[in-house]
């Protein structure tokens, strides 16, 4: 078929059409894979160089013209259809559904506000850490047993000398903020940590954590006591009952952790680490541990919202179900 009987027997069909879907029928018939147009295209390889290059640019101009009335004529259907439309231009908009925040941000939410009617402020860090930040100004060399408890997740780095991982707490902020500032100060850091080991209802290979520090020249255990103390009645209730037990951590000395339960319950639940910061960590930030005291905890955020939403598995936080989601 000539290329002047292609464009002639196109236009006509196209002029024709009475539907959307006649339109798609005509493109098919002649730019389609086996369509008209599209086989002469194809031969053109088979043709002489002369006929070639004149055939050629002929071609693709038709092609170029078929696709622009095939489009104009989409869209003067498209015109006519919506003209037939009966519109009623009184009736309510449809509502739009609008979204909500995720219950992990509304415990976070709640616990800033807490820490800042305390007068701490607030600051963030990094979600990539070096090796020195992470470990070992805290205290925790590479040979020290409580880098086994922190499954890493450790990054290839061939550009600087520092290994890279993701933070597997937000103490890291600890350092960075004391060599960049001057005490006295309180601070808490909200933020998210990684893990790599087994996940299950109640752990994760990532969480949402606070860090929190206080240094002054005379901050004790009963300070920590105290702010801990009112963080958990506004964050719960005044029926729930604390206590401090001894444990251990490299980065505090001495070191202590903190259960909460109901009155009406005997079961203890721990919710978060802490102690007075240990005066290696001081030193490494160029402090003198004679003059300065402080203390500093975490607390899991994902175990509050567990604990305040009545959550049996740590893993709806990051599933994306909005059948969960929708309920806050």
């Amino acid at each position: 078929m000539e290329l002047d009987q292609i464009k002639k027997q196109a236009f006509e069909e196209i002029n024709q059409a009475k539907t959307l879907s006649d339109l798609e029928q005509i493109r098919i018939k002649y730019l389609g894979r086996k369509g008209d147009l599209t086989k002469i295209l194809r031969s053109l390889k088979d043709l002489p160089l002369e006929k070639r290059r004149k055939l050629g640019p002929q071609a693709n101009e038709l092609k170029e013209i078929i696709q622009a009335e095939i489009k104009k004529k989409i869209q003067k259907l498209q015109g006519i259809n919506l003209r037939a439309q009966k519109i009623d231009i009184t009736a309510p908009g449809a509502k739009i559904s609008k979204g909500h925040l995720h219950p992990i941000s509304l415990i976070l939410k709640r616990i800033e506000e807490i820490f800042c009617s305390m007068g701490f402020e607030i600051v963030e860090g990094p979600d990539i850490e070096t090796e020195y930040y992470n470990f070992d100004a805290l205290n925790i060399p590479k040979e020290h047993p409580a880098r086994d408890t922190m499954d890493t997740f450790w990054l290839k780095n061939n550009k600087i000398s520092q290994r890279l991982l993701l933070r597997t707490h937000t103490s890291p902020m600890q350092i960075r903020y004391m060599k960049k500032n001057n005490p006295p100060f309180r601070i808490v850091v909200p933020g998210r940590v990684f893990r790599y080991e087994a996940t299950d209802a109640s752990h994760d290979v990532q969480f949402y954590q606070l860090e929190g520090l206080m240094v002054d020249k005379d901050i004790s255990v009963a300070n920590f006591k105290a702010v801990i103390q009112e963080f958990i009645k506004a964050m719960f209730s005044k029926d729930i009952e604390m206590r401090i037990r001894p444990s251990y951590f490299p980065f505090t000395e001495p070191s202590f952790e903190v259960d909460i339960k109901r009155k009406d319950s005997k079961e203890w639940l721990e919710v978060a680490g802490a102690g007075m910061v240990h005066p290696n960590v001081f030193k490494a930030v160029g402090y003198n541990p004679l003059n300065w005291q402080g203390f500093a905890f975490g607390v899991g955020i994902d175990r509050i919202a567990m604990i305040k939403y009545k959550i049996d598995d740590i893993r709806l936080f990051y599933s994306g179900d909005l059948r969960f989601l929708n309920q806050f």
